[in-house]
């Protein structure tokens, strides 16, 4: 691991919290969460702040390990995470079969890595909807350095109140986002405010399926580590993002759940069983590291206080996707695509 990928880790800690209030908000961020005596009614009603702090927390972390795009894909034997990544999102793209020239937007874009490789691949312009101002500032950083900052761009926003007026876009996407929202009906409808009549919304959500049982503990505990590490209020059904879609006016044109048939498992990348060099920081192996390097920095005070325990929950998470994953209660690939009716106006 280099000395330059160490210290832009620990530069970016806690986005942008002050450093020396990055504990401060870790124990706020956990309260919210079941495990810690939180509750779902709680976490909807204040999920803008408890989203906010759970990106100003784990960012870095993300791009640390991950990339520039938050989110998983199905993969095939042979094919890397990044390649599975980018196919991923060009699956999206000529799903909604985006147009040079056309006017995009991206619902809870992260830093951006979706939007740039969508906007190079189909010649849009694609503007990312993001609450977190830390998101907001390394996303236009690195689309400066990726050359497209006069074709991509931010907005800061709640995606259940956008600051958009209705029919201007002529597609709508959310990779892995809209999770985030307290309410999918509200989140849809805005959504479906701002899409131009006729044209098309597509996401793909995290979702329960229809495997998970509500009263199995197993089940419960798995879906809690998944919150509290993921930053969700709740993890709806597939059902009810169709209901929801439904409700909000849009024709649903086809739903499935890609994690369904995929060759390779999508939670491979976090199995602590797999080695991957191509993914070494995924790894048992790399997350050891990464943990070991954490801890180092927060004791030198390179790295603010309380670093390792957004690295704790993270870890809980991840264990949680695993299992969630192997007993198919849970997938991040719930895929849909809806239209606008021609008619449409709410």
């Amino acid at each position: 691991m280099s000395k330059a990928g160490a210290l832009d880790l620990a530069t970016g800690l806690g986005g942008k919290i002050d450093k020396s209030d990055v504990l401060s908000a870790v124990e706020k961020y956990e309260k919210y969460h079941v495990c810690y005596g939180g509750d779902e009614e709680e976490r909807k009603a204040n999920y803008s702040d408890m989203v906010n702090k759970y990106y100003d927390l784990v960012t870095s972390f993300y791009e640390f390990g991950w990339g520039e795009s938050f989110h998983f894909a199905p993969r095939f034997k042979g094919e890397s995470l990044r390649e599975s990544i980018k196919r991923h999102e060009h699956f999206l793209a000529l799903q909604l079969g985006l147009k040079p020239g056309q006017k995009v937007l991206d619902v809870g874009c992260g830093i951006g890595g979706p939007l740039r490789e969508i906007a190079r691949f189909s010649s849009t312009s694609v503007t990312g909807l993001n609450n977190n101002e830390y998101q907001i500032s390394r996303g236009k950083e690195l689309n400066r350095t990726a050359g497209v900052d006069r074709t991509c761009d931010f907005v800061k926003g709640d995606f259940m109140k956008m600051p958009f007026p209705d029919n201007i876009y002529d597609a709508v996407y959310a990779i892995e986002a809209t999770c985030h929202a307290p309410d999918a009906y509200g989140c849809y409808s805005e959504i479906y405010r701002v899409l131009k009549p006729g044209q098309c919304f597509a996401a793909y959500e995290w979702c329960m399926t229809d495997s998970f049982d509500p009263h199995n503990q197993e089940h419960q505990k798995i879906k809690a580590e998944i919150e509290i590490g993921d930053g969700l209020p709740d993890i709806r059904l597939t059902g009810q993002c169709i209901d929801a879609l439904t409700k909000a006016g849009f024709e649903v044109i086809w739903s499935k759940d890609l994690a369904v048939g995929s060759p390779v498992p999508w939670y491979l990348p976090l199995d602590t069983s797999h080695f991957s060099l191509s993914s070494f920081r995924l790894t048992a192996v790399g997350r050891f590291f990464t943990k070991n390097m954490v801890k180092a920095l927060e004791f030198v005070g390179l790295a603010p206080k309380g670093s390792q325990r957004v690295q704790d929950f993270l870890e809980k998470a991840a264990e949680g996707l695993v299992e969630g994953g192997r007993k198919e209660i849970f997938t991040p690939l719930f895929f849909f695509v809806a239209r606008k009716p021609h008619s449409g106006s709410q």
